[in-house]
């Protein structure tokens, strides 16, 4: 097989946009396969961390008993644990044999403390987000750089759709059937190497967009500015009833807690005769809690107390937080603390479209499904590896015998339908606008910088 140089030029238009479609493939790989891998990796250690021992200690074992103590008797012995300390939320257990968890804050600091709910005893404590499963989180969310972490990972999975639509272009049979595409040849060398590079692509490509599009939509620019600005629920939806100051997401506490569709929705406020019927006596933990019970909530939910005079009593279960394993499940119910009316009753069905998608969307993306999601998505991040990988194999096995060069593909003189490929860059640039930000800096590098080098263009090339 001859390996085209930079000064092989291709005949025909097919062939002139193939390799036109090799080259972009080709960058996009350099810059994206070092953040895929990081993202598959931490991606598979916080799948099995979460399946096996829970986010945030939710499988500490118990022995069941008759009776079980109250929701107030458990969480004064939480409060006793840190002394000084303010309690801030109660985590159901998800099963009669698990401790129930309590956040209580204090100088500033979460604290999570497991409580034995039939003895009130309090089984171990420990600062809140600060497990492996954190440390992989805080890894895959930002590469722990905060913004710059995060905008960095934007980048890098809106040029992956760039790499995906490049590599379906190139693989795409032509005339030559499909067996050949989806089904890898085992024969030697590059050839056995290109041909199981293409089928797992082919293969994981629609998985790996959901898991890309589902991943920016809660990142900074593309998610927080553009799409979910406009995809949240509207809080005007709640008729008469007073509105706080605060958006659900100050709920969060260094990751993601409250569903994508509410974050950036205004909290409802206590202190007006607003809402519907909750609560007729007085307004406790314990009568919160039997609400809850009364309304639908079962087994493991959340419960996140006011923090002032103006704050409620929320009420959640969403499959993000593996409070559930069905994304249409979600519900997030606000009490007012004071009337104990209930202000909010937000379920899957209020969501936008836009609300909805990703409700199923991050519920497939975190694989918060059961096991067999868990299993599912191991296997796309194997094949994401894979991939990585294998590209790096073809990369050497058609490295030129010059040191120092990169050996991009060759880009025709002269390319048929450009203005189609300038448009599609344009599209994709104003879609997302760090994939722009990217190919702009590669165009301007190479207009500004290489093409005044021919030295060093010819040893990137």
């Amino acid at each position: 097989m001859t390996t085209p140089t930079q000064t092989t030029q291709p005949d025909g238009g097919v062939n002139k946009l193939y390799f036109a479609a090799w080259r972009w493939h080709f960058y996009a790989g350099l810059f994206v396969l070092p953040f895929l891998s990081v993202l598959a990796i931490t991606g598979m250690a916080m799948l099995w961390i979460a399946w096996i021992d829970g986010r945030d200690g939710e499988y500490t074992p118990v022995t069941m008993q008759e009776t079980v103590l109250s929701v107030s008797a458990q969480s004064q012995a939480a409060v006793e644990a840190v002394p000084g300390g303010t309690l801030v939320q109660y985590v159901a257990p998800r099963a009669p044999d698990l401790a129930a968890l309590f956040r209580v804050d204090h100088d500033g600091d979460a604290v999570m403390v497991a409580v034995d709910p039939y003895t009130a005893k309090v089984i171990e404590s420990f600062p809140r987000r600060s497990g492996w499963y954190d440390f992989a989180d805080g890894i895959h969310s930002d590469l722990m750089l905060g913004v710059t972490g995060d905008r960095m990972i934007e980048a890098a999975a809106s040029i992956a759709l760039v790499l995906i639509a490049t590599g379906l272009y190139m693989w795409w049979p032509r005339g030559a059937g499909w067996r050949g595409t989806l089904v890898p040849r085992f024969t030697k060398g590059r050839a056995m190497w290109k041909s199981l590079h293409g089928v797992v692509g082919i293969w994981v490509s629609a998985f790996l967009v959901l898991f890309l599009i589902s991943g920016l939509s809660w990142a900074g620019i593309w998610g927080g500015k553009m799409v979910q600005a406009w995809s949240q629920f509207p809080a005007e939806k709640w008729d008469a009833v007073p509105l706080s100051d605060d958006i659900h997401a100050s709920m969060n506490h260094h990751r993601r807690e409250v569903p994508w569709a509410l974050e950036q929705t205004q909290m409802p406020a206590s202190g007006s005769a607003a809402g519907e019927a909750g609560i007729a006596g007085a307004v406790t933990i314990d009568s919160i809690d039997a609400l809850a019970r009364e309304i639908g909530f079962d087994a493991r939910y959340q419960m996140n107390l006011p923090q002032d005079d103006t704050g409620v009593w929320t009420l959640s279960r969403d499959s993000m937080n593996t409070d559930s394993t069905d994304p249409m499940s979600d519900r997030t119910v606000h009490i007012d603390q004071h009337s104990g009316n209930i202000l909010a009753d937000v379920r899957y069905a209020d969501y936008s479209l836009a609300g909805k998608a990703m409700a199923v969307g991050i519920a497939l993306h975190m694989g918060t499904l059961g096991l067999l999601s868990v299993l599912a998505n191991t296997l796309v991040c194997l094949s994401v590896l894979f991939l990585c990988v294998s590209a790096l194999v073809l990369w050497w096995k058609r490295r030129p015998t010059a040191a120092g060069r990169l050996s991009a593909p060759p880009m025709p003189s002269e390319l048929p339908l450009w203005q189609g490929a300038v448009l599609v860059g344009l599209f994709v640039s104003m879609a997302f606008p760090m994939a722009g930000a990217v190919l702009l800096s590669v165009l301007a590098v190479d207009v500004l910088i290489l093409s005044r080098l021919p030295a060093l263009r010819h040893r990137l090339t």
